[in-house]
């Protein structure tokens, strides 16, 4: 079992049953948190659960609730739930996201505003939320975005998604510009291409796109949901006291441009 020093402190997943999410519960459970998930999938509840608990000392608790980020009465209601539960909130990953492929002249409306809603409103909704929790309590909290480092390089046929995510970024930015005098520390993860979600779909049914990312990633392989739930942990931890306003990129190399020599 790792070193606990996250014991008695309370972690916030939102997208808590997917790929990422339930890899950041297990890791920040293994450092002693107390886990609160967000998920609008009720059903995947149980089996992230049995992942965790294992992991946990018997006085620690855990929270698990349906919320829709882009519903700002569910978050506020939610976060209520959970203080009424902990009492207390210390890390927040606003991890609750989407990626739908489409070529940009096929972008639909529909796809256009659901990807904003998700990523960029849901995630201010989630943030702005546990960040006054955070102020009225005097909780010197942690706050952790899952961007991407598509924010910063355009990748085909996710323009809704890159949109998405570099906005994330300047909200990351501006939050943690403002809040520093509260001492609430305000980062983000930015994962490269990793086996899960859409892209580790993707690496098992389309060799096509298989075939792409083979040649992107300096370090040749995707990353794991592993890697950057421990990324997060490190974000969580008192060795990231004196950050605020970054992007913590763990993309093997991506952002480097690897080119055919």
């Amino acid at each position: 079992m790792a070193d606990m020093f996250l014991k008695d402190q309370v972690a916030l997943i939102t997208g808590g049953c997917g790929d990422l999410g339930s890899a950041m519960a297990r890791h920040l459970a293994s450092a002693g948190a107390n886990i609160a998930i967000w998920d609008t999938d009720a059903s995947r509840f149980d089996a992230v659960l049995r992942q965790i608990v294992p992991l946990q000392a018997d006085s620690t608790k855990n929270l698990v609730d349906r919320v829709d980020v882009r519903d700002r009465a569910q978050v506020n209601e939610a976060m209520d739930r959970l203080y009424a539960t902990f009492g207390r909130l210390d890390i927040v990953c606003v991890n609750a996201g989407i990626v739908e492929a489409q070529p940009f002249l096929d972008i639909t409306q529909e796809s256009w505003q659901r990807h904003l809603d998700i990523n960029l409103t849901g995630a201010f909704n989630t943030a702005q939320s546990a960040a006054r929790k955070m102020v009225a309590n005097k909780a010197y909290g942690r706050i952790i975005f899952t961007s991407s480092w598509v924010a910063e390089i355009p990748w085909m046929e996710i323009t809704s998604y890159t949109t998405s995510k570099a906005g994330l970024n300047m909200l990351m930015k501006q939050m943690a510009r403002e809040l520093a005098v509260h001492g609430i520390r305000v980062n983000a993860i930015a994962p490269g291409i990793v086996r899960a979600g859409l892209a580790g779909r993707q690496l098992v049914e389309e060799p096509q796109y298989a075939a792409r990312v083979a040649k992107v990633i300096p370090l040749g392989e995707p990353g794991t949901p592993e890697e950057i739930a421990q990324a997060v942990v490190y974000l969580s931890s008192p060795q990231t006291a004196y950050m605020t306003g970054s992007i913590l990129l763990l993309d093997g190399g991506c952002s480097l441009f690897q080119f055919d020599n």
